[in-house]
């Protein structure tokens, strides 16, 4: 886990994200907008941190996108069409990123 630090946030995100195609009470939305804001906040920071810049942008974006303060109120379809993209960004990002070989050097 020390090489993927994100890949549980990722998962949960993910997972959340897909069962936001069925209809669900309004709470859990709100729910759904704090932990892929965070989740992509954490994402981005990570990117940032090992220099992976367009995961950075990209991770940026959908933290504000779901960001839970300044809500941006999209139709259902628009909103469904979304989750089935993040939830493929962040299954990828999952896979994808880990600790690059010069930051483990340089940790230990």
């Amino acid at each position: 886990m020390e090489k993927r630090p994100g890949l549980i946030p990722a998962s949960v995100a993910s997972v959340m994200l897909f069962l936001a195609l069925a209809p669900w009470p309004y709470g859990y939305y709100q729910l759904l907008r704090f932990v892929v804001c965070g989740v992509g906040a954490y994402t981005a920071f990570l990117a940032y941190e090992w220099q992976k810049l367009w995961a950075t942008w990209l991770f940026a974006l959908i933290a504000v996108l779901f960001n839970p303060l300044i809500p941006i109120h999209l139709p259902r379809e628009a909103w469904q069409l979304i989750d089935v993209v993040c939830t493929f960004l962040f299954i990828a990002i999952a896979a994808i990123l880990r600790k690059p070989k010069w930051r483990e050097a340089k940790e230990a």
